[in-house]
């Protein structure tokens, strides 16, 4: 497949998930009603359904969940001119964030109902500069492992092209959610 028609493929991809999240709640926090009972992926897929809250960061830093299966997430981002270092490449955390996503949700798909997770390490190798000549990319993130109090993650951030711009992986600790009589 081409770079224009992976571009147009993403971009399609893209506009279905934003219209269903716009119809729905739009950013926020879930509550604690609409998180119990759910595992992971289906809180994720609840989002991508706009059946859920997305999250603010998203919105505050154009980028987007467009996949996400057991131990996989996609998040697709634009790197703009408000992700600009003071050289005209996008900053490093940038990278960051949206590798983080990508990582953090791969993991988040495999939490039982009552498990949470939070990112402990995070490293991220930036192997190629990002500008905004650069319409979109995406950050692929994959489980590695997860355990009862562990889990790690590796990803990729790539453009339409295939061109890799940096790679990442995650070490998440895995916790059990306060119960809701205990908040």
């Amino acid at each position: 497949m081409s770079k224009t028609n992976h571009l147009e493929t993403w971009l399609a991809q893209e506009e279905i998930i934003r219209k269903a999240m716009a119809a729905g709640p739009g950013p926020g926090v879930a509550t604690k009603e609409q998180v119990a009972g759910k595992t992971g992926l289906e809180f994720m897929l609840a989002m991508l359904r706009g059946e859920l809250p997305s999250a603010q960061i998203a919105q505050t830093l154009d980028f987007t969940v467009v996949e996400v299966a057991l131990g996989h997430a996609t998040f697709q981002g634009t790197p703009g001119l408000a992700h600009l270092n003071p050289m005209g490449t996008v900053h490093g955390g940038w990278f960051a964030t949206l590798l983080d996503s990508a990582l953090g949700c791969a993991v988040h798909t495999r939490m039982a109902p009552g498990q949470a997770y939070t990112t402990a390490e995070l490293s991220v190798n930036i192997v190629r500069a990002l500008t905004t000549k650069v319409s979109r990319v995406r950050a692929e993130g994959k489980v590695i492992h997860c355990g009862r109090q562990l889990a790690t993650a590796e990803g990729r951030l790539i453009g339409p092209d295939g061109t890799l711009y940096a790679h990442a992986t995650t070490t998440c600790l895995v916790f059990p959610l306060a119960s809701q009589s205990a908040a």
